[in-house]
């Protein structure tokens, strides 16, 4: 199901997702803002289940943030 609704933009955020359109990045406004929500939805949840296993584990230790780091290559 999809409801049609009206919203105001920012200029710049309009002008971004129209550009995504004129770029081929999205098949349209509607399916830009529609997708970009989603993907904020997914953000969302992932943020809470991480949030949900840190809270019951203690989250990572200083050396198992270390060792991340030192696995993604960021020191």
């Amino acid at each position: 199901m999809t409801t049609k609704i009206a919203i105001s933009l920012p200029d710049e955020v309009l002008q971004s997702a129209r550009r995504a359109v004129r770029d081929g990045r999205a098949s349209s406004l509607s399916g830009y803002i529609a997708t970009t929500l989603a993907e904020r939805q997914a953000y969302e949840d992932l943020a809470t289940l991480l949030a949900d296993m840190a809270a019951e584990t203690g989250g990572p230790s200083e050396d198992d943030r270390l060792w991340a780091r030192r696995a993604l290559g960021l020191i």
